[in-house]
């Protein structure tokens, strides 16, 4: 299959970016200033990062449709307000993840972003589900953009009026060269910053005037160590179809009424989960000294007892130090257990650390 390029590639390549694979696309991992000083530009000021290879899926229909959305979402979405978002999950009988999502009430329904290499598999499985009653559309003319960090708000009110006012997972319909456009105040990187919702023949503009207003774009290397020093899970390494959301320590994103009520696909397993035959959950991991545990590495208890792995690994810019997630049994996922991690044949000192390694910066 022909690897996919986003709207904005010729631009991005103009910039100088270095690019890889991902889910299927042609994606800008860094430009020429480096990973860690465009981490650096996101915590300090504001760095726009490209995420057009995600999926916009809108789903119309009226009160029908949230009814029949809460058998597969575990999302209450009879509560949720006009244009709020939350953050879910789509789930396998077994409790596995399929993919997460933010999922937003619309006028005409709900839009949800869905991960890139899950997207297509997304589609079908919810059509499946849901039948022939609600018109699905994924889009493809449509592009997605996220500025972030302190100095975001302050920028895009500049072009943009009014979005300085939405609130931490809300969103709103906005105009720009004459077009519509769809903004939530949400990202993936700890910090304050915006979603925006573009369509494609006009985000190369607006991208542009971004960065004429001090803004740098930014790759998926920093995008990776800034969601990872905010304890945000990577689709595919740190939650998958054989984890659960309890067991990824992602329980509060299940409302008290659907964790009581049930009544969706996967609910059995988020039962027992929560009724104690829960083996093992999602920590952070805080090495000791400079050595960087990648995803695979196995834990260890201090006997010497194989009791997890890593899912996640880098070096934290922000906290100046190597930061990891992964996997342990239940009875070592007390903060401040000892551990040790075994990279490359040799095992380190480790300590399970609190969630997240960097204080989020969210305007509630």
């Amino acid at each position: 299959m022909e690897t996919q390029k986003t709207a904005l590639y010729d631009y991005h390549k103009s910039l100088g970016a270095k690019f890889v694979p991902f889910a299927g696309y042609e994606m800008p991992v860094q430009y020429s200033s480096g990973i860690v000083e465009e981490h650096k530009i996101t915590r300090n000021k504001a760095g726009l990062f490209d995420v057009s290879h995600m999926g916009q899926l809108l789903i119309e229909g009226s009160e029908d449709l949230a009814l029949e959305l809460e058998k597969i979402i575990p999302t209450d979405l009879k509560k949720i307000q006009l244009n709020q978002s939350k953050y879910s999950f789509l789930m396998n009988e077994q409790g596995g993840i399929y993919d997460d999502l933010i999922i937003t009430k619309v006028e005409k329904g709900f839009n949800i972003i869905l991960n890139a290499a899950c997207k297509n598999n997304d589609f079908k499985i919810i059509k499946s589900l849901l039948g022939n009653k609600f018109k699905l559309t994924l889009y493809k003319n449509l592009s997605l953009v996220a500025l972030q960090g302190p100095k975001s708000s302050e920028i895009l009110e500049q072009t943009i009026k009014g979005v300085s006012s939405l609130k931490f997972m809300n969103g709103n319909k906005f105009s720009y060269s004459g077009k519509e456009i769809y903004v939530t105040r949400s990202g993936y990187t700890g910090e304050d910053g915006f979603e925006i919702s573009i369509p494609n023949q006009i985000v190369e503009d607006f991208t542009k005037k971004l960065i004429d207003k001090g803004v740098k774009l930014i790759g998926l290397g920093a995008r990776d160590t800034l969601r990872l020093e905010a304890g945000l899970c990577l689709y595919g390494h740190d939650i998958n179809e054989s984890t659960s959301p309890i067991e990824a320590n992602l329980k509060w994103a299940i409302s008290k009424r659907r964790r009581d009520e049930g009544g969706f696909v996967g609910y059995n397993k988020i039962k027992s989960d929560m009724n104690g035959s829960l083996t093992r959950l999602r920590v952070g991991v805080k090495p000791e000294g400079k050595i960087i545990a990648r995803e695979g590495v196995k834990i260890f208890s201090e006997d010497n007892k194989e009791i997890g792995s890593i899912t996640s690994g880098t070096f934290g810019p922000s906290v100046n130090g190597p930061i990891a997630m992964g996997y342990v049994k239940l009875n070592f996922s007390k903060l401040g257990t000892k551990v040790l991690l075994e990279v490359r044949g040799k095992k380190y000192d480790a300590i399970i650390s609190e969630l997240p390694f960097y204080k989020k910066s969210y305007v509630r």
